[in-house]
Parts: structure tokens; sequence; C-alpha cells
């Protein structure tokens, strides 16, 4: 069967390829190993929010007193939480299959392996395999977690995000390693209900790729919540030999022996590029990704590659706008490159993160004079009658110019507040123009116009 395009990975990245084409007239298939949707769908981003808002509910009912409310004997249902979020990720793979009937895409279920610059071969779950065409194939095949030497994954005492996520029962402890996103928002689920949690990271601050002054903040408050956080740290050995995990961690003051039912490894991801068949085409691969131009573009002509098996934050929102990015220019249309320096980042942890842009020591290391504004949530009005006060939002301006050149937020919400500010960058927006634009009162959103404020000295509310 001859396509326009074929997309191997139904991804965030494949399934909104594949879409956008279809919009755009081409006749597309998409091939999928396993369930529509992808890791995203279901067993990173969906699923894991789910978890996530099954432990925030747990802490408000908790706290419920606070707010005026009795509520007696609450306690968390593990296997409930996880048979939810089970759901939720079913359900929107379910809404990737309707998209994809609306759109008359053609799902191919299997396998899929590049034979030539035009050709896909299919191994279906029986064997069979097919031959199919296409003038375009995308390449969307994702990532996995990632396995270290000394951390090798047994699935059952050494796990990765996909057993994290179905557990059989609630582990009474855990070692988590690794505090990027994966690594802090499984450490705050599983420590909010109750699992005693060490969080081993081996730089100097967890969530490292953040702005300094956020890392603290969210390293306090999950020292406050009760995690154990050792930063500066590394896991040596991992003996599985007994009932329990017998961690060994070389921290700054010696080595240390931690005893857990479980070990989440969170150290990153490595590509799913094995097997696909990009040796024998000789499609360009550096330091384990495809090299691809600005649209998108192999070596290989009629071969495209997006997501994380590209240069590039591994993001999910990232991958669909490279897959749109692709196709509009496959299409024939004039897209405009993606700006990598105006990508937002977010952890969805108690309190969020959330940051777009230069840190402050970034901004200064490139040899910006430069504008600091804060405001802190302590000094809201809704932060503080939603009695979570924690956090506060920090923007960086070029004091020449006035160009908003970051910004860092941890607090309440925070993840849904960034795109503002990517989008006041996207239009060169600067802190006057901020601080002129009305934010509604009472909102958590205000503070970004305070943050500015107090960048120009101009704070005048609480």
């Amino acid at each position: 069967m001859n396509f326009d395009l074929i997309v191997i990975g139904s991804g965030p990245g494949g399934y909104v390829a594949a879409i956008r084409a279809s919009q755009l007239g081409m006749k597309v298939a998409v091939v999928e190993k396993e369930n529509l949707g992808g890791i995203c769908l279901n067993w990173g981003c969906i699923p894991t929010k789910a978890l996530l808002k099954s432990a925030q509910v747990y802490e408000y009912a908790t706290h419920a007193s606070e707010y005026g409310v009795v509520a007696a004997d609450v306690k968390p249902d593990f296997e409930k939480m996880i048979s939810r979020s089970r759901s939720v990720a079913d359900a929107m793979s379910k809404g990737i299959q309707f998209l994809f009937k609306k759109n008359n895409i053609t799902v191919l279920s299997g396998f899929g392996k590049l034979k030539d610059n035009h050709t896909v071969n299919v191994t279906a779950v029986d064997g069979s395999q097919s031959d199919y065409t296409a003038k375009h194939i995308i390449l969307a095949t994702g990532a996995r977690s990632r396995e270290l030497p000394n951390l090798k994954q047994d699935s059952v005492k050494v796990i990765g995000y996909r057993q994290a996520l179905t557990l059989p029962k609630q582990p009474a402890s855990m070692v988590v390693v690794g505090s990027g996103a994966i690594g802090s928002e499984f450490a705050y689920f599983y420590n909010a209900i109750g699992t005693k949690v060490t969080l081993v990271e081996y730089m100097p601050n967890i969530v490292p790729l953040e702005d300094e002054e956020v890392s603290k903040t969210l390293e306090r408050a999950f020292k406050k919540a009760g995690i154990t956080v050792k930063t500066e740290a590394l896991v040596e050995s991992v003996d599985t030999s007994g009932e329990l995990c017998r961690v060994t961690i070389q921290t700054k003051k010696g080595a240390e022996v931690v005893d857990a039912e479980v070990v989440l490894s969170a150290v990153g991801i490595t590509t799913n590029i094995e097997g696909i068949g990009l040796e024998a085409l000789g499609v360009a691969i550096e330091n384990g990704k495809v090299k691809v131009d600005e649209f998108y573009r192999t070596n290989v002509e009629g071969i495209y590659a997006i997501g994380d098996i590209i240069p590039g934050p591994a993001l999910a929102h990232v991958a669909s706008a490279e897959g749109i990015t692709c196709v509009e220019k496959i299409a024939g249309l004039n897209p405009h490159p993606i700006n990598y320096k105006n990508i937002p980042g977010c952890t969805y942890t108690t309190p969020e993160v959330s940051s777009v842009g230069m840190s402050e020591k970034t901004a200064r290391d490139a040899g910006y004079e430069i504008k600091v504004g804060k405001f802190p949530f302590t000094a809201s009005g809704k932060a503080t009658a939603a009695g979570n006060r924690d956090g506060f939002v920090k923007l960086i301006f070029d004091a020449k110019y006035g160009e908003l050149l970051g910004a860092h937020m941890v607090g309440g919400n925070v993840t849904e507040m960034i795109a503002e500010l990517v989008v006041a960058r996207n239009l060169e927006t600067t802190g006057h123009e901020l601080i002129k634009s009305i934010h509604p009162h009472p909102t958590m959103s205000e503070a970004i116009m305070e943050a500015a404020a107090a960048a120009y000295g101009e704070v005048i509310h609480i």
C-alpha cells in the first residue's frame, strides 16, 4: 500500500505529525508496536499526572481541618490510585484512536523498520511482515529508561518509570536515583502517600537544570515533607540478594548504605534507534541521536526524524512542535524553525516548577547586564487563601533593552503560568510592558506582573 507519509511511532511527536499531515491533504499511515499515544500518554506524562493528582487530593484530605473541613480516617488506596492512573492513560489512548479515525489515518500495528528511503517493513505481533511505501517517512520512535552499568533494572527491585506506574503494592521504602522531572515527581508521589523516600542526585542541586534558587526551594520543600535528599551523591552499587535492596551511596561525607524495598532508576533516557534500519540506509547518527536540519530532514532524502531521537530537549511539547514544523515543510508551507531558546520546562511536584529561557547565572555568564525581579508567594493573596505560600516568581531582564531573558517559578499552579512568559519572549515583550499588562486579582499569575515591577523598583501591591 502506498502513502504520502508514513510515521513510525505514535507518541506526541508522531501522532501530532500524522494528524497535521492529514489536515494538509496527505494520505497518512502510522506504525505503532504498542498503544497509540506512545510513552507520554501511556507510560509518562499523563499517567504520572494522574498519580500526582491522587497524592495531592490525599494531602488536601489529611490537612482538611486547616480549611475548616472535618475528614476522618483518611488513607491512601494505592491499588485504586494505580487503577485510576491506568484508566486515564487508556482514555487518552482511545482519544488518539478517535482522532486517527476522524482524520482517515491508517494504523499499521507492529514494529516498523526502514527497508529503503521510501519503504517501511512492518512486523506484526504474529510475526508476519508487510511492506508499505511512502514519499516521506518520519521517524518518531522516542526513548526508554536509561540503564547504568551499576544500576541494572530487573523490573522487580530495581525498576524504571514504567514499573513505578504499575507496582502491585506500595513499597514501604524507596531510593530514587536521579532528581530530574521523572525522579522528583515519583519521589514526591511516593513520599506523599507514605513511602519512605531517599532521593539521590549526582549534581549539587536537585532538578539541576533549573535556576539554583528554584532548586534550593524545592529541596527545602522536599525535606520538610520528609524526603531524604542527598546531593553530590552517587549510587555505587545495589545488592538485591536479600529481602531489601542494600544501596551503597558515595556522598560528600563518605559511603553510606541505605536499605529500601525498591530502587527507582531515573537517570535519563536512551533513544529507540536500534533495529529500525538506520545503519543500512546510512542515516547519520551522532552521540546516539539522529542528525537533522532545522526542518528535521536527515541526510537521506525522504527520511525525517523528530522528538527524543534527535538533539534537543526530550519533551512531549517539543516533539509535537517538531512534528508540525516538519510536516508543514513537507507540505510546501513556510514554517518558522523552532526557537529552542524559548522552550518551557515543567516539573509537576508540590510545589510545582516551571521555567523558560536563561537562568540568572547563564545570563550573567553570557555577558548580560541584568535586572532581576522576584515576587514571593508569601505576599500573594491567592496563594495565602489557597494555603500554599511556598515559592516565588523570578524574572531576568536585559538591563539595556528590557528584553525578558528568562523566567523561573516554583509554587502552586506555576506550570499553568509559564505559557504567558513563553509568549512574552516570543513577542519580545519588555519588563515595562509586563508591568502595564493588567493581571486579574487575586490570582497566582499576578505574581508575574509583580516580579517584573520588582525588577524595576515599582512594586506597589501585596
